[in-house]
């Protein structure tokens, strides 16, 4: 089959997907259709590659940011907190995208069988785009034909899932499979130092201690860490409890005060300037106007 006639095929199979994410019945496979709300899309993003079958999507990480479409996939290895921006195509269809999460432990059973290859401290960015090939299409088809045939997930998804992966490893951003599963790769114990920020983001922390958990100088743990996630520590930190808030202020009657204290803020001052700096609007301003955004997505779903 050509590249476009796969990609046809998946828009018919992920047809039903809704504006948010819409569980597929395949372990850890989703897919999204529509114009998805501003706060959904600004989110700590779980490792993922995500592939849009139509429209386009920007995602901002940090300073950097990504365009990428129908001929592309984008790889995300880390937990990272992202703004994004979907864009339906060019004959105005809805944006349409399927993803698949990753787990390291099912990333390190394929590298057990895979041709070794040396792991680089030159560490990058873990997050890119990549162009699609004909074969990383199809193992996607023939995973998503899986909604169809129910019985056969448990036994097939597996197999799919391994070779959508595998395609992957050997495109040009396989190395950041290779490397969230080699938790002894300077990637890998950015991504652990990571993960402990993610859990603990409400607790002040020390830069100092937290190189040296993870056997860095600080200067280079300052260096990598923005090299991977294109933000300090700190930035990191802040990012993530602002978008936490976010969460809390639209879905529970909290006030701004309380919220910021829950998040770890110290300073409501502080809160509300960081708060609008970042989403363009003091917390109030913002959720009243998510609110009426979500109001009338749903109303064009009745």
């Amino acid at each position: 089959m050509s590249q476009q006639a796969l990609l046809d095929e998946l828009c018919l199979l992920a047809a039903h997907a809704r504006n948010w994410r819409t569980e597929t019945g395949i372990p850890r496979v989703a897919m999204v259709q529509g114009c998805i709300p501003q706060h959904a899309l600004s989110a700590v993003y779980e490792p993922m590659i995500n592939l849009i079958l139509r429209g386009s999507k920007t995602m901002s990480v940090g300073d950097r940011v990504f365009h990428y479409d129908p001929a592309s996939y984008f790889v995300m290895s880390v937990d990272l907190p992202a703004v994004g921006a979907v864009f339906p195509s060019a004959a105005r269809e809805p944006y349409l995208a399927v993803s698949l999460t990753l787990q390291p432990e099912r990333v390190a059973e394929l590298l057990a069988d895979a041709p070794p290859r040396v792991h680089s401290d030159d560490v990058q960015g873990a997050f890119s785009v990549a162009s699609v090939t004909p074969e990383l299409l199809d193992a996607w088809v023939r995973m998503l034909r899986l909604m169809n045939q129910p019985e056969d997930i448990p036994v097939l998804a597996p197999v799919f899932e391994r070779e959508i992966l595998y395609h992957v490893l050997k495109g040009p951003h396989g190395w950041m499979l290779r490397d969230i599963a080699s938790p002894d790769t300077m990637l890998g114990r950015i991504a652990n130092a990571i993960s402990w920020i993610k859990q603990y983001y409400m607790q002040e922390f020390s830069i100092d201690a937290l190189a040296e958990r993870h056997a860095m100088s600080v200067s280079a743990f300052h260096r990598h860490f923005k090299a991977v996630t294109a933000m300090s520590p700190l930035q990191y930190q802040k990012r993530v409890r602002l978008l936490h808030a976010r969460t809390l202020l639209l879905r529970r009657q909290l006030n701004v005060t309380s919220v910021a204290l829950e998040v770890g803020y110290q300073s409501v001052t502080q809160f509300n300037r960081e708060y609008a700096r970042f989403f363009g609007l003091p917390p109030l301003k913002d959720i009243s106007r998510l609110r009426e955004e979500v109001g009338a997505a749903e109303s064009l779903m009745i």
